[in-house]
This record gives C-alpha cells, sequence and structure tokens, in this order.
C-alpha cells in the first residue's frame, strides 16, 4: 500500500522516449551514466539556479563516437544563446572540458511554458523562498495551468510550510489526474526550495490529454477547472428547488419533504339563469 511511481518513468518506453539516447558496451556503460548525471547537474546549476534563470525544463543527452549532443529544452532560449551565441559558446567550452568530448549543443524553445509541470514547480519554489502564501501561490499556479488548456492538475507542497514548527503538505486538485492510464500524457516536476526554516518540496502533476490528441488551446477548459464536489453542487443548482436532491427547496431530502396540499375541488362553471330568459318572452 502507498506505493508510488514517477509518471515519467512509469511512461518512458512505452509512451514517452527516453532522455538519454546511446548505446555503449559493458566497460563504458556505468562511465557515459555517470557523464550524462553530470552534464545534467552542470546545466542546472548554471542556468537555473543562477541567473540568467535560463527555465531549462529538461536535458536530453545523445551519443555518438565523435561527440556529445545536449539538447536542451527552455522557455527563455534568448537568455541560453545570449548576445551573438555568445553563451552557449561558454556554456559548450564549459561541457567539453567537463567531459574531455566535442559537445554539440541544440536549443529548442516550450511553446507552452504554463503546462510544463517543471517550470511550474520551479516558479512556486522560487515564490515561497520570497515568502510568498503558499496557499495563494497553489491556487493561481493551478488556474493558470487550467486556463492554458490543462485538463487536470495537482499541486503538493510538503515541509515546514510558513515557518510552522510542524511540517505537513497541502495539496490543490483541479480538473483530473489519470496515472494509471498509460496513454494520458501525464507530465511530473519535483523542484526542492531550499528556505532559511527548512527545505520544502514542490510536486506538480499536468495531465494534458491523451498522447496523439490534439494539442490544448489556451482558454478552452470549460467545466475542467472545477473539483467534483462544486460540479455537483452547480448541477443541483441548476435542477431547480423541486429536483429533491441535496440542495433542492425543503429539507434535507429537497422536494420530497415538502407536504403535499390536498387538490382543492373545482367550482363549477357559472350557468346563466332561465329567469332574464322567461322576462324576454313576457314581453314578447
Amino acid at each position: 500500500m502507498g506505493q508510488k511511481v514517477s509518471p515519467i518513468g512509469f511512461r518512458t518506453g512505452i509512451t514517452i522516449g527516453w532522455k538519454s539516447r546511446w548505446y555503449a558496451p559493458k566497460s563504458n556503460y556505468g562511465e557515459f551514466l555517470v557523464e550524462d548525471e553530470k552534464i545534467r547537474r552542470f546545466v542546472d546549476n548554471r542556468l537555473n539556479r543562477q541567473p540568467p534563470y535560463a527555465a531549462i525544463s529538461s536535458v536530453e543527452i545523445e551519443r555518438t563516437r565523435e561527440e556529445v549532443k545536449v539538447i536542451l529544452k527552455t522557455a527563455r532560449p534568448g537568455l541560453v544563446i545570449g548576445p551573438k551565441g555568445a553563451e552557449v559558446d561558454k556554456l559548450r567550452s564549459a561541457l567539453e572540458d567537463l567531459t574531455n568530448r566535442r559537445v554539440n549543443i541544440n536549443i529548442v524553445e516550450i511553446n507552452n511554458p504554463d503546462l510544463d509541470a517543471q517550470l511550474i514547480a520551479e516558479g512556486i519554489s522560487e515564490q515561497l523562498k520570497r515568502r510568498s502564501s503558499f496557499r495563494r501561490l497553489m491556487k493561481q499556479r493551478a488556474e493558470g495551468a487550467m486556463q492554458a488548456g490543462a485538463k487536470g492538475v495537482k499541486v503538493m507542497v510538503s515541509g515546514r510550510l510558513g515557518g510552522a514548527e510542524m511540517s505537513r503538505s497541502e495539496t490543490t486538485i483541479l480538473g483530473s489526474i489519470p496515472l494509471h492510464t498509460l496513454e494520458a500524457n501525464v507530465d511530473y516536476g519535483f523542484v526542492p526550495c531550499v528556505t532559511t526554516y527548512g527545505t520544502i518540496g514542490v510536486k506538480v502533476w499536468v495531465y494534458r490529454g491523451m498522447f496523439g490528441d490534439a494539442e490544448p488551446e489556451p482558454g478552452k477548459t470549460g467545466d475542467r477547472g472545477m473539483t467534483r464536489a462544486r460540479r455537483r453542487r452547480e448541477n443541483v443548482r441548476s435542477d431547480g428547488p423541486g429536483s429533491g436532491g441535496p440542495g433542492g427547496g425543503g429539507g434535507p431530502r429537497g422536494g420530497r419533504s415538502q407536504a403535499r396540499r390536498p387538490r382543492q375541488a373545482e367550482s363549477p362553471a357559472p350557468t346563466e339563469s332561465a329567469e332574464p330568459k322567461d322576462q324576454q318572452q313576457s314581453q314578447e
């Protein structure tokens, strides 16, 4: 019970591709694996943890015999490239010194950063360091993702929230998150937020729809931003007081608790009296 798995690792090799794509003999496999982790940590520390804060979402690595190809997915490609490509050249030379191999860097722009779980978690982490209200922050980020076209968002923060003595977890859920469905495109991001009063973990799940579906359009979310309880209340209100549901009129059972009034007998329609007719005949 309580066994959880990362949505990225759960779908890797089935509906999501690998983030490291290369083949190596047994003698070099461990060396390349450690080298990939060093590259990812170096890029994260250089571009995400200090200026220019380039919002790097993921780092993909491909290898050939001659070179190492590093693919950076970022929401701010201009900050990574720099004026006339100066920043990219510095990064390439630093990675070559780190790996002692020839490095080629490709930069891919993220079109909709509000649907990227890692970038959402990064934004929440930066705001928590500035002592923002975590409840308002979680709600704003979740609603922003729903407005961008997501079908479901789940945000969880855990730690000494607000500087409290006892650590706890808070969760915000909008829409649906089908974690057990392999065909569902669920993105996952995790960022540890280091504050003066302790470390707060930030986890974000974003459900974008099924694989193969069209890209979600911003603003077209319908009632997906409602929780189940709120959607149920809205449906009961639209049914009216006589619906018989919890929100109907009268009492705990709505319309059923209203006393039925006995139907009154309808009075017969008034008939014309015969006296005026007799008078008319006598006059004639």
